[in-house]
């Protein structure tokens, strides 16, 4: 295959870069790296005092249509990073102090402007530090340190605390509430601290993270503080709140949002009910169990746990006891056709979240601030939210039902 044909075009730049080459003496790959270095001082250079000339309104020599009283003050210097290495810039100055530079502003300290993006970009996919570093250094032939990327990734923190803060939906169908843990470094010691995460479906069945909290521990009253914060960023209702089987948080959000229907979530409440079946009974077990929580509707559950009662009591008493002392909450979604049922009956759409979060955070065994904690959330969050386009493909139907079971409450 031959070589492609170049334009006239190319051909005159390819004879403009020879000659250059020539002149310059270049004969190494040091060479041309150093002409790299040279031809960006003298483009910003150029660039900048440009720029000052269409501020001023007159040109470095052109005194005569000088129509103001500022002007020229000399030079400073920067030292740049760039992808080939350090390059010192002298930056024009006017006399009154005025000027503020656009293709090199003023606290720009490097012009591969997306390094800072890599590095977030890295840090929200998990990457260590060390990993940071080696990677920016080999890519880029920079050196930072531990300083340089923590204070890159702190620049975020003023956006996801604004991110927390921001107004919400009035109404959304459904609102997952889950919490991870993680340990975390304070005061000298390393506590383990609760994330407590709100994921909520709109009226339009879109997804979205509603906030993310970092805690003392789980509890029903700092759950009342979240669900409270909601409301104060403008949600006035909420259909369904799901959740695991947190002791009194029905309470809390009965407290904030009264109307609002809880369910626990099943899978936790199996999760829970089999941790100490022995391995040979599983099987029978959970075919038992299945019997319960996949019934048409809720008379041929309560049935169902009466044969699961009969079979399994002797031998595992507290789980029936268990599925009977948190009916309320778990038979919440038996009113429902099944489309919502699949909506509501598990938290897994904040369980994929988590999972996710988990794996962005696994290198981290311990946090040494809740910010930094926070800003690695943060920004797992708006990398994994990227790909949440769109609303639920059977959404339709569901806003169909809701309608029909929420009509005094659902907006015209």
């Amino acid at each position: 295959m031959g070589r492609k044909e170049r334009s006239p075009e190319d051909q005159a730049r390819r004879a403009k870069i020879r000659e250059l080459l020539e002149l310059s003496q270049v004969s190494s790959m040091d060479d041309i790296q150093n002409l790299f270095k040279e031809t960006i001082a003298e483009f910003m250079e150029d660039g900048l005092d440009a720029e000052l000339s269409e501020e001023l309104g007159y040109s470095k020599y052109d005194y005569r249509n000088k129509e103001t009283d500022n002007s020229r003050n000399g030079h400073s210097s920067k030292t740049l990073r760039t992808s080939f290495g350090e390059v010192d810039v002298s930056i024009p100055r006017d006399r009154r102090g005025e000027f503020e530079p656009q293709l090199l502003k003023k606290n720009q300290t490097s012009i591969s402007q997306d390094i800072e993006e890599k590095i977030l970009s890295m840090y929200a996919k998990g990457m260590t530090t060390g990993d940071i570093e080696a990677h920016i250094r080999d890519i880029y032939g920079l050196e930072v340190s531990d300083t340089t990327v923590s204070r890159i990734t702190d620049k975020i923190l003023p956006a996801a605390k604004e991110w927390q803060q921001r107004p919400l939906e009035s109404i959304y169908a459904v609102v997952f509430l889950d919490a991870i843990h993680y340990h975390v470094r304070s005061e000298g010691q390393v506590v383990k601290k609760a994330v407590y995460i709100a994921i909520g479906i709109d009226l339009d069945g879109r997804k979205d993270v509603l906030g993310m909290y970092v805690g003392e521990n789980e509890s029903a009253k700092y759950w009342a503080t979240i669900l409270n914060g909601l409301r104060n960023r403008g949600v006035e209702d909420i259909f369904i709140a799901c959740t695991d089987n947190l002791t009194g948080f029905s309470a809390a959000i009965e407290a904030v949002f009264p109307k609002t229907e809880v369910q626990n979530c099943i899978v936790h409440q199996i999760r829970n009910s089999t941790r100490y079946v022995s391995y040979k009974d599983l099987k029978a077990l959970m075919a038992d169990l299945k019997a319960v929580y996949a019934a048409v509707d809720e008379t041929a559950a309560l049935d169902a746990l009466e044969v699961f009662a009969e079979h399994w009591d002797k031998k595992y008493p507290k789980i029936s006891s268990s599925w009977r002392g948190n009916w309320p909450n778990l038979s919440t979604y038996f009113k429902y056709p099944q489309e919502v049922r699949r909506l509501i009956y598990t938290t897994n759409a904040i369980e994929g979240f988590n999972r996710q979060l988990r794996k962005v955070t696994k290198a981290k065994s311990v946090f040494p601030t809740d910010d930094s904690l926070f800003k690695m959330l943060y920004l797992a969050m708006v990398d994994i939210t990227k790909k949440w386009t769109g609303r639920r493909q059977d959404w339709s139907m569901i806003h169909a039902q809701l309608a029909v079971y929420f009509a005094d409450r659902m907006p015209d």
